[in-house]
């Protein structure tokens, strides 16, 4: 890529400002959408470097700082959004990714999370539901799945001899 013009170094800023935003807030589509090119190498050295340039404004800013002064510099180019949304809002409803989970719909599943402009809030909205839910799963259940999160091996079900 060649950078002639203070208009072109602009650009470019304001792209990989966007870039950092969408990858620092979880936002794929948005991330996906701002790489560059077909070649799939390519790709993955874009991401492999956006992933070193965040660890380095981590040591260099606060979130907070860092998230505006990417915004001020993402917001330079005039023909792209200068910003990368984090609105809470923006997560898709809670309820329809249950129910895409239950239905197996992983098409769905996976629209939702790579539309998630920033998934904490996802994974908020998400925890709370399993919250309320788990009073519901009886105790039993509850001890097997638990079980098997950490590794061991589910105790049989009753009435059944391995």
């Amino acid at each position: 890529m060649t950078v002639d013009t203070h208009q072109n170094v602009t650009e470019a800023k304001a792209q990989a400002a966007r870039l950092l935003l969408a990858f620092r807030h979880g936002n794929q589509r948005a991330f996906d959408d701002s790489l560059p090119g077909e070649r799939t190498e390519t790709r993955e050295l874009i991401a492999t470097l956006v992933w070193i340039a965040n660890e380095a404004v981590d040591k260099v800013y606060l979130p907070g700082v860092a998230d505006r002064v990417l915004r001020r510099l993402a917001s330079r180019s005039p023909d792209a959004p200068g910003w990368v949304p984090t609105d809470e809002e923006a997560a898709p409803h809670v309820a329809l990714l249950l129910e895409s989970v239950r239905r197996q719909d992983t098409h769905t599943v996976g629209e939702l999370v790579s539309a998630t402009p920033d998934t904490t809030f996802l994974l908020g909205k998400l925890l709370d539901a399993v919250a309320r839910l788990l009073p519901l799963v009886p105790e039993r259940e509850l001890r097997r799945v638990i079980v098997e999160l950490r590794g061991g091996t589910p105790p049989a079900p009753r009435g059944h001899r391995c």
